[in-house]
């Protein structure tokens, strides 16, 4: 049987999220029983974008700084890595807060490049590029935050670790995918399945509803989770929103692959004792496919930010 650790938390103060961290890690062996002595761990959070940074559309600063501190406290040695979509990694996480936490502790903060790795299972996406950082790291922790989501309805644990796909091959992969979200969706699995996260801490101490990843609202929700099965983890997430596994396209998609298990055992409170009443989500669902325009206009929007925009501000701080 698989554990899942879900806990009421309600402040991002730094004393009080630590403990709140080591609580919601004790029943699962705590930090220790992810990261040994000298292992290099890439913590993994979700990093969209900078345009929004009050809108709660990334994992929140203080979460990585608690996490990343436990790490180091048991010997690990942990570097900060995402491939947002618009921008840099460092660029985001400086417009969202994130490097003053960071240098508070030396945390390296990287881009995450591709490398092609043969994936071991048999799918339909074993050309996919994958990040080399996240797949030569000796641990993988993985940040996610909890968003409703346009095309997927929510984007939990398994959509998060699609950053490990770099660069704008994501775009790719969307028009790939044509209009097919199941197809898109066990691609989505494929990768969590190479990636294989070893420790999943889910950010839902306050979450973004409505019209995401970036164009909805805050929302508090007061939950942390965590499991060593992101599969588990995101299918504990949907009850807690009181939302059918079958909307959420990547949920769906681990149980038909016999990924995420019937039983899961809730070592400190079950998703009723959390439940969300009223969760929103999309106005309307949009198309999984990205076309050629839009791929267009997506990588250029890209690049724009990554060299011109980003560079021209910080020349300008100078």
């Amino acid at each position: 049987m698989v554990s899942v650790s879900l806990l009421k938390a309600t402040s991002y103060d730094v004393d009080t999220l630590e403990q709140q961290l080591r609580d919601l890690l004790a029943p699962l062996g705590g930090m220790a029983a992810y990261v040994k002595p000298g292992q290099r761990v890439l913590l993994k959070p979700n990093l969209l974008t900078g345009a929004r940074p009050t809108k709660e559309c990334t994992t929140r600063a203080e979460l990585v700084y608690c996490v990343a501190k436990l790490v180091q406290e048991v010997g690990g040695q942990p570097f900060l890595g995402d491939s947002p979509a618009f921008g840099s990694a460092y660029g985001v996480a400086k417009a969202n807060g994130l490097l003053q936490w960071a240098k508070k502790l030396d945390l390296p903060i990287v881009e995450l490049h591709g490398k092609r790795y043969q994936f071991q299972q048999e799918g339909n996406f074993d050309n996919l590029l994958l990040s080399k950082e996240a797949m030569e790291a000796d641990v993988v922790i993985n940040l996610p935050k909890v968003k409703s989501h346009v095309q997927l309805t929510l984007t939990l644990g398994v959509k998060n670790l699609f950053g490990c796909v770099p660069g704008k091959m994501k775009a790719w992969w969307h028009m790939e995918s044509g209009k097919d979200c199941q197809k898109f969706a066990q691609m989505l699995v494929e990768t969590a399945q190479a990636i294989d996260p070893d420790l999943t801490i889910l950010d839902g101490i306050i979450g973004h509803e409505g019209n995401g990843p970036s164009g909805g609202e805050p929302r508090r929700l007061g939950v942390l989770g965590a499991s060593q099965n992101v599969y588990a983890l995101d299918r504990a997430m949907v009850d807690v929103l009181q939302i059918k596994p079958s909307q959420v396209p990547t949920v769906a998609a681990s149980q038909r692959l016999g990924l995420c298990p019937n039983n899961i055992d809730f070592v400190l409170q079950s998703p009723a004792e959390l439940y969300i009443d009223n969760w929103q989500l999309p106005e309307k669902l949009m198309p999984i496919d990205f076309g050629m325009p839009r791929v267009m206009k997506s990588t250029f929007k890209h690049l724009y930010i990554r060299f011109i925009k980003e560079p021209i501000a910080a020349y300008a701080q100078r």
